[in-house]
């Protein structure tokens, strides 16, 4: 099965060998997102809900460069560095997820730089063509 390298415009280089997202026989693996900005440095430390919402425009920004949108989503994987956040990530996760939820699970762990609070991994099924 053929397999399409997903990279939204303005992405820079990850910290290690992936790619934003795939597309594969309709499904977008988003891969996990961590709250960098265009130098890999975190952005909003200190701040869940701003690192939340900063991770789900980068997902969504790759699912859209596949031709999908945050309603195709069905399955997120959360990571988050301390159950105190999971009401602000929660409460700003609903605003991008407003209809039917995507299934999820969330699980408390060290992430791979100590100011991200939370990282995220997306699958959507936009059911369309490789891009």
């Amino acid at each position: 099965m053929p397999k399409s390298i997903l990279v939204p415009p303005g992405t820079t280089t990850p910290i290690a060998p992936f790619v934003p997202g795939t597309l594969a026989d309709g499904v977008v693996y988003v891969s996990g997102t961590l709250p960098f900005d265009g130098d890999n440095n975190v952005v909003h430390v200190g701040d869940a809900a701003a690192q939340t919402r900063h991770v789900l425009e980068t997902i969504k920004k790759v699912i859209e460069t596949a031709g999908g949108c945050m309603a195709d989503v069905t399955f997120n994987s959360i990571f988050i560095t301390d159950w105190s956040n999971y009401a602000a990530v929660n409460q700003v996760y609903a605003d991008y997820f407003p209809g039917d939820k995507p299934a999820r699970y969330c699980i408390q762990c060290g992430l791979v730089k100590p100011d991200a609070l939370i990282e995220i991994a997306s699958v959507a099924h936009i059911g369309k063509a490789e891009v």
